[in-house]
């Protein structure tokens, strides 16, 4: 197995910092927008995005939730392990709201999918946008593209992009992975 780096911890806040200020252009303050995280990996991104938005660019009602998918992936009985479902924190009205799913990486768009048909459960949101960090363009199997993309990554199937957050690996990087 073998890895190589595409993004430091330097480049990662720079990608951040442009990415919440295209968030600010489209949405200047947030009062008709929700942020909301898809789990598991998702959360990372958007509670950093959210900090970002916040503290450096002073908007004040940013709202953020996380969305859970388990259940509602195509592929959710597929796996021999049984499934652990992970918490969905959605404290505020979607209905007739600007939503911005956010998601670390964009693979097959499966994810995507599950979370539209998952946040009709919690009201009918007036548009839906889709934040990722990393999209991989030719792995696509859904036809799903990202409103916001970090940085493009053209990796092979057998590849894994992996993002690491300083939260939860100790560092803030994505590598690309050779199994």
């Amino acid at each position: 197995m073998s890895q190589k780096v595409l993004l430091n911890a330097k480049e990662v806040n720079i990608i951040l910092h442009r990415l919440a200020c295209q968030l600010i252009e489209n949405h200047n303050d947030f009062s008709n927008t929700v942020l909301i995280g898809i789990q598991p990996r998702g959360k990372f991104l958007a509670n950093r995005l959210c900090k970002m938005l916040r503290e450096d660019y002073k908007i004040k009602n940013v709202e953020l939730g996380q969305l859970d998918i388990t259940f509602f992936r195509d592929d959710f009985r597929r796996g021999d392990k049984p499934l652990e479902a992970n918490t969905t924190e959605i404290d505020f009205v979607v209905e007739n709201k600007k939503v911005v799913f956010i998601d670390d990486v964009l693979y097959t768009g499966r994810s995507i999918r599950a979370a539209l048909t998952a946040i009709q459960s919690f009201g009918r949101p007036d548009e839906i946008e889709l934040l990722t960090l990393i999209d991989r363009r030719f792995s696509r199997h859904l036809p799903i593209q990202p409103d916001y993309r970090g940085r493009q990554v053209d990796a092979i199937n057998d590849e894994k992009v992996k993002v690491n957050w300083i939260e939860n690996e100790g560092e803030d990087s994505v590598y690309l992975i050779n199994k």
